[in-house]
C-alpha cells in the first residue's frame, strides 16, 4: 500500500515518526513524507523520500516573522485547551476552553497548516495513498486524507493532551444551549471540508485511530481507538565519539535539556551554570549537552564536567547512572528504554504531566523548573544514585516499554485498518 506521512517543520516531532515510516518501508510499502519545503533536507537525511508542499515557514518560525519582538513571555497567560487534559472536570470551563481553542487555532494551528494544506491535498489526490499518518498538530493530514478517500491515523509523540482536551470540550459543548455553542476548531476544519467536498467529522481532530508510543503507566487516553506501539529512539544522522565507549572510573550523569529551549525560547528554564557548580564536588562525570550559545555563557567549567553541543542520546544514555532532563518525550522515553533513573525538570505544555506520571511510576524524581536550584538538583542526583528503588522502577518501566509491539509488528494491524 501507499502511506503518506506528514508533519510541521519541527525536528523532534519528525524523529519520533521515522521508525514507523521505515517499518512500513521495509515491509514493502511505498512511503512518502510531505513537509514544508524548508524541511525537506531533514526528511531526506533520514533516508526517506520527501515531498515538499506549500510555501514559507510554519508555526513558531512564522510567529517570529510576523512579530520579531514577540517573546514567549509576552504570550504567557494565554489560555490553552490542552492544559485541561490533566485536570479534573471541576476545573473545566466552557468559555475558557472555547477561548483557548480560538487562541491555539490562530496562534498555532493555522500557521502550521495553512502553508501546506492545499499542496498536501493536491499531492494526495494525485498519488492516492491508502493511509495518511499525521502528528496531532498537522491537521492538513486528515484534510488531505478525506479529500482523497484514504484512511488516516494520528501518531502521538507524547501523552494525548489533544484527544483528552477535545473530549472535555465536546462534553461541555453538548451541555450548552444551542445559541451559545461554538466550535472554533471544528468550524475551521469544516471550511476545508466544504472546499474539498466533504463534511467535518471528529476523526479530523483525533484520527480514525491513534498510534500511542507511551507505556500504559504513563499513557493519557480519551475514548478513542488506540494502537500501542513501542517507542524506538532515532537521533538522526550522528556518530558516536570514542570517549563515549571508553572505560569509566566513576558514574556518569547526563544533563540534557533538549534543542527546543534554545531554538525557540532563547534559553533553558533553569541555570545550567549553577547546576554544574553544584555537581562539581560529587564523584561523578557530568556530560552536559548544551547549545554552544549556552556554553559561552558559563564562563567556567568544573573539572568533572564535559560539555558537548551534541551527542546521540541513544548512545549516551546507556553509559549513564542517571540523567537530568526536561521531560521532553523523546529524551524521557529514550532514557526510560535504557532503564536509567531520571531527574526531570519540566517546564511547559506536556512536560509537567508526563513528569508527574513518571514520578508516580517511580523511575524518576520531579523538580519544578522554578525550584530547580543547583542544590536541589544535586540532592536529586544523589538520591537517584544512592537509592536502589529508582533503578528497580526504571527496570520495570523498561520491561513495560519492551512489552509493546514494535513498529515492525504494528505494520500488519495498519494494513488491516487501512483496508477496513
Amino acid at each position: 500500500m501507499r502511506v503518506l506521512f506528514t508533519t510541521y517543520p519541527e525536528k523532534t516531532i519528525f524523529l519520533a515518526m521515522v521508525p514507523l515510516a521505515w517499518a512500513l518501508r521495509t515491509a514493502g510499502h511505498e512511503v512518502r513524507f510531505a513537509c514544508h519545503p524548508t524541511f525537506a533536507d531533514v526528511v531526506t537525511q533520514a533516508g526517506l523520500t520527501a515531498v515538499p508542499v506549500g510555501r514559507g515557514h510554519g508555526g513558531w518560525r512564522r510567529m517570529v516573522d510576523l512579530d520579531p519582538e514577540g517573546t514567549e513571555e509576552g504570550r504567557a497567560g494565554m489560555p490553552s485547551p490542552y492544559d485541561t487534559a490533566a485536570l479534573g472536570p471541576e476545573h473545566h470551563d466552557y468559555d475558557t476552553m472555547k477561548a483557548g481553542y480560538d487562541y491555539v487555532l490562530n496562534a498555532w494551528h493555522r500557521l502550521d497548516n495553512f502553508p501546506i494544506a492545499a499542496g498536501l491535498v493536491e499531492f494526495a489526490q494525485a498519488w492516492k495513498p491508502d493511509l495518511v499518518v499525521w502528528e496531532p498538530n498537522t491537521y492538513a493530514g486528515p484534510i488531505a486524507a478525506k479529500a482523497c478517500g484514504a484512511a488516516h491515523a494520528r501518531l502521538l509523540w507524547s501523552i494525548d493532551v489533544f484527544g483528552v482536551a477535545r473530549q472535555n470540550y465536546l462534553r461541555l459543548h453538548a451541555d450548552q444551549p444551542a445559541e451559545n455553542r461554538a466550535d472554533p476548531l471544528g468550524d475551521w476544519l469544516g471550511s476545508y471540508g466544504r472546499k474539498y467536498g466533504f463534511e467535518f467529522s471528529e476523526d479530523m481532530v483525533t484520527g480514525e485511530f491513534t498510534i500511542d508510543q507511551l507505556p500504559g503507566s504513563l499513557r493519557m487516553e480519551a475514548d478513542l481507538h488506540y494502537l500501542p506501539m513501542r517507542y524506538v529512539p532515532y537521533n538522526g544522522r550522528a556518530a558516536a565519539p570514542r570517549w563515549l565507549w571508553e572505560p569509566r572510573d566513576r558514574p556518569r550523569v547526563a544533563l540534557t535539556l533538549g534543542t527546543t529551549a534554545t531554538e525557540r525560547f532563547g534559553g533553558y528554564s533553569f541555570s545550567t551554570r549553577e547546576t554544574l557548580d553544584a555537581l562539581a564536588d560529587l564523584d561523578v562525570e557530568v556530560v552536559a549537552t548544551l547549545a554552544e550559545s549556552e556554553q559561552r555563557k558559563l564562563g567556567r567549567v568544573p573539572d568533572n564536567a564535559r560539555l558537548v553541543s551534541y551527542v546521540p542520546l541513544n548512545e549516551l544514555v546507556p553509559t549513564c547512572a542517571a540523567v537530568i532532563n526536561h521531560a521532553g518525550p523523546g529524551t524521557f522515553l529514550t532514557t526510560a528504554l535504557h532503564a536509567v533513573p531520571q531527574l526531570t525538570v519540566p517546564w511547559d505544555f506536556d512536560e509537567p504531566e508526563l513528569a508527574r506520571r513518571a514520578g508516580e511510576q517511580g523511575a524518576a524524581l520531579v523538580l519544578d523548573a522554578e525550584r530547580a536550584t543547583g542544590s536541589a538538583v544535586r540532592d536529586g542526583v544523589r538520591r537517584l544514585l544512592a537509592e536502589p528503588g529508582f533503578r528497580e522502577r526504571a527496570d520495570a518501566l523498561r520491561a513495560e516499554i519492551h512489552a509493546l509491539p514494535s513498529p515492525n509488528e504494528l505494520v500488519t494491524a495498519l494494513e488491516e485498518l487501512a483496508v477496513r
